[in-house]
């Protein structure tokens, strides 16, 4: 029982220690986007440029495979249960609802998480492990404002903007699946897909995407920050990194789909 109760208050010990560092390290994020530059402290736009570049633009060739790949799918599994009813028509509506809604944001942010989260951890780690988060300190520069405050703007920026193309590259590759495949006629599936795609369902996808790109950003930088040793703490916390965003980013799915099933 001693032994059982230790351990049970190392383990709480080491979440309200965790949960701490990471309120300080939002707080701070907020800080360097928001009140610095303000109060003239400057932002670093460049690099947020070249963030976003890398990751959104550079994310759009395997998303976009992947998201039309699983358009296709929806389309031809919907209709293997459809086509029993003679309703091969409302496969549109199966696939665009599931694509603004669920499957495209949470697809771009997994892919996301598992090419530029990773980077981010692995870049952070590196350069902790090499002291270069010490240098930047020495040098007067804050690591934050440096390092995560640019990140953190691509990331929340990024997410959303291929969300919104892997919607449509979805949607696309269930219409080509629709008319080749399952035989439904072209105009039909366009009117279909017009009717039952409502505003609300955009708003969903995209209100999701913009939590998955912060939930990204901030663990890819958490478990960077947290490295012990050399290249092996490196890769075991990048390891660490896409497995906690990936579990995350599911419950955030889960939080909003629930409450935006009552609304």
């Amino acid at each position: 029982m001693i032994a059982l109760a230790g351990r049970i208050g190392r383990w709480t010990l080491n979440a309200l220690g965790a949960c701490l560092r990471v309120s300080v390290l939002m707080v701070d994020t907020v800080f360097w986007l928001v009140v610095g530059p303000i109060r003239g402290k400057g932002l670093r736009a460049r690099s947020a440029v070249e963030n976003f570049v890398d990751f959104g633009f550079r994310s759009l060739p395997i998303v976009g495979m992947i998201c039309f790949l699983v358009g296709v799918i929806l389309a031809l599994q919907s209709s293997y249960t459809l086509e029993k009813w003679g309703a091969n028509r409302f496969i549109a509506v199966l696939v665009a609802v599931s694509a603004l809604r669920e499957m495209a944001p949470l697809m771009t942010a997994i892919l996301i998480t598992g090419r530029s989260g990773s980077a981010i951890t692995a870049e952070i780690a590196t350069m902790v492990v090499n002291q270069e988060v010490d240098a930047l300190e020495v040098m007067g520069l804050n690591p934050i404002k440096y390092l995560v405050a640019p990140k953190f703007l691509a990331m929340v920026l990024a997410v959303p903007c291929v969300t919104i193309i892997a919607m449509f590259i979805m949607v696309f590759g269930g219409f080509l699946a629709s008319v080749v495949v399952v035989g439904v006629p072209a105009s039909i599936y366009i009117d279909e897909t017009i009717r039952s795609l409502a505003e609300k369902d955009l708003v969903i996808g995209l209100t999701k995407s913009v939590f998955f790109g912060i939930a990204i950003c901030w663990v890819g930088v958490y478990r960077g920050f947290q490295v012990e040793g050399g290249a092996e703490g490196v890769g075991r916390q990048t390891t660490s990194s896409v497995v906690t965003s990936i579990f995350l980013i599911i419950i955030i799915d889960l939080v909003f789909t629930v409450l935006f099933y009552f609304v």
